[in-house]
């Protein structure tokens, strides 16, 4: 699969990013790679391997799934630059 600088910059805006030039091009250059790669894994055969059901080995064990006490409201947002009514405040990145 080849990537072209356009779908870069578009996948930039959607993601709001702003990308010079030389950055475009290098990341045209690495996510291409990435691609790539991700095309050379889809050529093996896995017909034969089975689903994994969960990502952990057969001798490990979770934590106790023990009940705690959650955070409050006032501690949860104690460290945000700026709350109101008890909630995060972040700048509005929707609409530009």
């Amino acid at each position: 699969m080849k990537l072209t600088e356009q779908e870069v910059r578009r996948v930039a805006e959607l993601a709001n990013l702003a990308l010079r030039d030389d950055e475009v091009v290098r990341m045209t250059r690495d996510l291409d790679g990435i691609l790539l790669h991700v095309d050379k894994l889809n050529e093996l055969d896995t017909s034969n391997v089975e689903p994994m059901a969960q990502v952990f080995s057969a001798g490990e064990t979770l934590r106790a799934d023990v009940e705690r006490t959650p955070l409050s409201n006032a501690d949860a947002v104690a460290n945000a630059p700026v709350t109101s009514g008890g909630y995060y405040k972040v700048p509005l990145v929707i609409e530009r």
